[in-house]
């Protein structure tokens, strides 16, 4: 894959085994196709990645991939998040942004890849960038998801479990949006983020994202009205299998 830009982007899924609400959900069968293979399948298009490739310390996965010609990356079993494993990734392959393609997000889609890389080919300035999807009133009570508000340049504000902004007029209050967990990272951003210390913010809402907002690391924040559904339950995973059987990824924002 080759990008018409000056930049080297290179997509990652970080994978592991060990889920704690669902293990082995990468390698669960979803469709005839592991979940992990939707993702890689789902991104794998897109003109502007120069290298995409799995990221595990698990070797069913590594296996699974290799079979499948899927591309992987060995990399150490003592990471905590798919953000340190990236980060582990970046020592070992050349690139400017690093896109982190979580393994249970089966419905991800080129779409959500270009608006994760625009923000970087748009302006030198681009740190970090992720997505927000519209979200309803009762999906806003909901702590499981997480919610962001923004500046009028789309630059996050906040990001919390609790339903914000807080609606004290609902009649002129404005909407709501659901923060989907994917990223990207240029290189000097994610460098930045591992040479400061857990936030206090981040430790309050458990959301790593907001380290970067609590030093001053600027996230763009791109719309999109196609959203995805991340799996950790039974219900999630019954919820992508009846799309997945029903026809092309879809979500209704």
């Amino acid at each position: 894959m080759t990008s018409g830009n000056k930049l080297r982007i290179v997509g990652v899924i970080p994978a592991r085994m060990n889920s704690e609400r669902l293990p082995g959900k990468v390698l669960r069968s979803l469709a005839g196709r592991a979940m992990l293979h939707h993702v890689y399948d789902g991104a794998r298009a897109c003109p502007l990645l120069n290298e995409f490739l799995v990221a595990t310390d698990a070797e069913a996965v590594r296996a699974y991939c290799t079979q499948h010609q899927i591309p992987v990356l060995m990399t150490s079993p003592d990471h905590r998040s798919g953000t340190e494993r990236i980060h582990e990734v970046m020592q070992r392959i050349s690139g400017d942004v690093f896109v982190n393609l979580q393994a249970d997000e089966p419905l991800v889609g080129v779409d959500h890849v270009q608006l994760l890389i625009d923000p970087f080919l748009a302006e030198e300035t681009t740190q970090v960038s992720t997505l927000k999807v519209p979200l309803d009133v009762m999906a806003a009570a909901n702590p499981n998801v997480v919610k962001v508000v923004t500046d009028r340049r789309g630059r996050a504000l906040y990001f919390s479990r609790a339903p914000i902004p807080y609606r004290r007029d609902p009649a002129s209050s404005p909407p709501y949006y659901k923060h989907l967990g994917l990223y990207g990272y240029r290189r000097e951003a994610l460098a930045r983020y591992f040479q400061m210390a857990p936030s206090q913010l981040e430790q309050a809402e458990r959301l790593e994202q907001m380290r970067f907002l609590e030093n001053g690391i600027p996230i763009q924040v791109m719309e999109t009205a196609r959203d995805t559904i991340g799996v950790d339950t039974e219900e999630d995973w019954a919820a992508v299998s009846r799309l997945l059987e029903s026809g092309p990824p879809s979500v209704a924002g």
